[in-house]
């Protein structure tokens, strides 16, 4: 990313992970730290930055190439700091809870494009992305391309302001500038 910023190229993340390991192993070898310096280097990265999560978005793993100037989503995909089973696990001791904590958790695009987390949804073919994947990778590209073009007219300066007070605000700006790609 840090080259990219040099070199003046934008940087895109495509999100598909359940999330970050919670094993102490993971901890030992530096897991936490290495996803807020990710944080703290996005914040300030000078080049525009776009995120979407494309499948599951799960935890720290997700959050820690998600600080974008635009996040978006495809349909279907979900966005969570924690997946309903491991929320289910750590409540209730076991899955049986999983269905239900996904409706309380709010990690639908839908859900996250009302509370102002994500800028974007991204429609899927009919039946879900991996029925025509071709049209599901030609969607994201057209997305990419459009909200490249509109990054690359700002300054680095106020895309680091924007970025900021996009990330200091969050909820806030339910319903702002906020669109459903088809």
């Amino acid at each position: 990313m840090k080259l990219a910023e040099k070199f003046g190229l934008p940087v895109v993340t495509l999100i598909d992970t359940p999330g970050a390991y919670p094993g102490i192993g993971a901890e030992e070898r530096g897991q936490a730290e290495s996803i807020a310096v990710n944080l703290m280097e996005m914040s300030r990265l000078k080049t525009p930055i776009v995120s979407i999560v494309t499948g599951e978005g799960g935890s720290g793993g997700a959050l820690g190439i998600a600080v974008a100037d635009k996040v978006a989503m495809l349909e279907f995909a979900w966005y969570s700091v924690i997946s309903p089973e491991a929320c289910s696990s750590i409540l209730f001791k076991g899955n049986e809870q999983a269905s239900q904590l996904a409706e309380s958790l709010k990690l639908t695009s839908t859900h996250l494009m009302k509370l102002g987390v994500i800028d974007h949804i991204i429609s899927e073919p009919l039946g879900g992305a991996h029925r025509d994947p071709n049209a599901a990778a030609h969607a994201v590209d057209q997305f990419i391309g459009k909200t490249l073009r509109e990054l690359k007219r700002l300054k680095p300066e106020k895309l680091l302001e924007r970025r900021y007070e996009k990330f200091r605000t969050p909820g806030r700006r339910a319903g702002k500038e906020r669109e459903i790609v088809r």
